[in-house]
């Protein structure tokens, strides 16, 4: 029996191949998600499994997170790079499902994501969202979900206000950009739970901050933090 699964399971690859999702190249993947030569030099931060680390630094001083970490690291013009601008702009919507499955599986391992109780992404502006047609960090939430087994939701997180790009803003003036333009709706969906706020990429943290500091408001509410990629300040 298990010969048959084999032989069907490369007959199905024949015809639907698991193309890395960095060089496209129809070649073995890990977990169908990237090829071995992709995956060694992206290499996972594990940052999950230290409960202080790069991630939950950008933060000291400025939101109280219980824990906080990213996948791979984000350097310019490199494979994360890729990855994420393929999941924004190209509309590979696999790629935010597929990393969200594999980062849910780690994040297993980390006794200090063991207890979330939901998960909220970054939202859009309806505006944004009806220009590129889905939510990349939607994706990843949904995937993150897929493999956690815990329920996510866009609908207790949202941006009714339209805010201008944060590229070549500072620190400060990325915060100011983004700090009223959230709200929290049905607070009672996250009242006396741990929420796990999911986005693409952490650089200075503002867009991060922003949205937790408007979750931390509902009573009793915690919140950790996790990204695809953390960029260089």
């Amino acid at each position: 029996m298990k010969t048959l699964h084999s032989f069907f399971d490369g007959f199905l690859s024949l015809i639907y191949p698991d193309l890395c999702l960095v060089c496209e190249e129809n070649i073995p993947t890990i977990k169908g998600i990237l090829c071995t030569g992709c995956q060694y030099r992206l290499r996972e931060t594990k940052f999950h499994l230290d409960r202080e680390n790069e991630f939950t630094k950008r933060f000291w001083g400025r939101i109280n997170i219980h824990a906080g970490a990213a996948l791979y690291r984000f350097v310019k013009e490199g494979r994360a790079q890729s990855l994420i601008h393929s999941l924004k702009y190209d509309g590979k919507k696999e790629v935010g499902l597929k990393l969200g499955k594999s980062y849910g599986r780690s994040l297993l391992e980390s006794p200090y994501f063991t207890k979330i109780d939901m998960i909220i992404p970054v939202p859009l502006h309806a505006r944004k969202l009806q220009l590129r047609g889905y939510n990349q960090s939607a994706l990843f939430a949904q995937g993150i979900s897929e493999a956690m087994q815990i329920p996510w939701t866009d609908k207790v997180l949202v941006k009714p206000v339209n805010t201008t790009t944060q590229t070549k803003k500072s620190r400060v003036e990325r915060f100011e950009n983004v700090r009223h333009s959230f709200e929290i709706k049905s607070p009672d969906e996250i009242r006396n739970k741990h929420v796990l706020l999911v986005d693409d990429v952490l650089t200075t943290g503002a867009t991060l901050e922003a949205c937790a500091e408007k979750l931390v408001q509902v009573e009793n509410t915690k919140v950790s933090l996790a990204t695809i990629a953390i960029g260089s300040l």
